[in-house]
């Protein structure tokens, strides 16, 4: 394997040709449920918004809906602390959640009609969003970490990786107890030997395409 080197512009751009040209297997609606995994050190939410455009331009309405935005309620979420690495690799996000009103609709004989945001963590709360629709042919960008691995249903898969020393420097010391949960991650996943693409962001600013060598 070899790392490419690449601006953070022509990531934006290879990746929105690929995700185009891309077909969602033989549904007929054709709409394309795409993961962007990562930390949040790896900035997976602005991957996702620099590609929105881009998608559109090139003929694929694309939504973006973040895991942030389906957590699961505090009780739970902090059913064993505030800062409980464990806990936020298993019991933190809402993919029940995430399948039932997002990428269910999105699959083969869906509605196409889903909701952009469940729970809002601030309020503790329902978010309150209305559904939207996404038609025939759309993209899905659904960004956040532990995205890989659980049998959520993406046609496409992109992992941000970075090594432990950069994910620990690049991670709010606020949210440094979640670094067990990406080192487990890493073990017991190991998203980087099956996602359609790796990308390196040691540094977020200069990316690197992992391809094969």
């Amino acid at each position: 394997m070899r790392a490419r080197p690449v601006s953070f512009a022509t990531l934006v751009a290879e990746l929105a040709d690929r995700l185009a040209g891309s077909v969602a297997g033989s549904d007929p609606a054709g709409r394309l449920r795409v993961a962007l995994d990562g930390a949040p050190a790896t900035r997976p939410d602005a991957l996702a918004e620099a590609l929105i455009d881009p998608l559109r331009v090139r003929g694929r309405p694309a939504l973006h809906v973040r895991t942030a935005d389906f957590l699961r309620p505090a009780s739970l979420r902090f059913e064993f602390g505030r800062t409980d690495p464990d806990n936020y690799y298993t019991g933190w996000f809402d993919e029940a959640g995430l399948r039932r009103e997002v990428l269910d609709p999105l699959g083969p004989g869906g509605t196409g009609k889903i909701l952009p945001a469940l729970w809002n963590p601030r309020t503790d709360r329902s978010a309150r969003a209305a559904y939207v629709d996404l038609p025939a042919g759309g993209v899905l960008l659904v960004s956040g970490p532990l995205l890989l691995g659980g049998g959520l249903p993406f046609e496409y898969a992109v992992h941000l990786a970075m090594s432990p020393a950069a994910l620990a420097r690049r991670t709010d010391p606020d949210e440094a107890w979640t670094l067990p949960a990406f080192a487990r991650y890493t073990d017991e996943v190991a998203p980087g030997s099956f996602a359609d693409l790796v990308v390196r962001v040691d540094d977020p600013r200069h990316p690197a395409v992992v391809e094969p060598g």
